[in-house]
């Protein structure tokens, strides 16, 4: 005869060790994703308050879009900074927010040759096109940008149309010039 008692409190033991090792991983994943969820909250947040970019660009303030994507990391990471630049400047200037995955901007994903997020395009009070960034920008990097763009001077050099080349926004006379160059010497092209 086999003694079940004993086995039966083994695998009680083994359940209770399970439980907690389920338990601690249930904790750590509620965090993980709480962190996630406040990440696209300010992502939403910054969506939801931005006006239509006609409007914004016609409205006499300079005028910052961002490029983003919900599960993009690095626009989640930037976005409490550009909360904080934002209010830091409010008044002064609109910011829109454009998601790359909804089709309603596709016109200016490619108007603007988004190759990657998140890009932030600067244009001036006229709603003149002034430059771009690609990429994950800190605090003080949007806030001179945005004085930059408040009081009219030149953007930062990390800022500007393009910092390899002798392509500069002066160069150009228009928008339309601006975006022949670009697609003409795209990235992916490889001529």
């Amino acid at each position: 005869m086999v003694d079940t008692s004993n086995s039966a409190k083994e695998l009680n033991l083994f359940q209770k060790y399970f439980l907690v090792f389920l338990s601690i991983l249930l904790v750590i994943s509620l965090l993980f994703l709480r962190n996630s969820f406040k990440a696209n909250s300010m992502l939403d947040q910054l969506a939801k308050n931005s006006l239509l970019p006609e409007q914004a660009l016609s409205n006499g303030r300079p005028t910052v879009f961002e490029f983003y994507a919900d599960w993009c990391e690095a626009c989640k990471e930037m976005a409490p900074d550009m909360i904080d630049a934002k209010k830091q400047n409010a008044n002064k200037l609109d910011i829109v927010l454009l998601n790359v995955d909804n089709s309603r901007w596709s016109d200016l994903i490619d108007k603007y040759n988004v190759n990657g997020i998140p890009q932030l395009t600067f244009f001036n009070d006229k709603g003149e096109f002034k430059g771009f960034s690609l990429g994950v920008r800190k605090y003080s990097e949007l806030n001179e940008i945005f004085l930059a763009l408040i009081n009219n001077l030149e953007l930062p050099s990390f800022a500007q149309l393009s910092n390899s080349s002798d392509l500069n926004s002066n160069t150009y006379s228009s928008q339309g010039d601006f975006n022949n160059i670009i697609k003409s010497q795209s990235p992916r092209d490889h001529s």
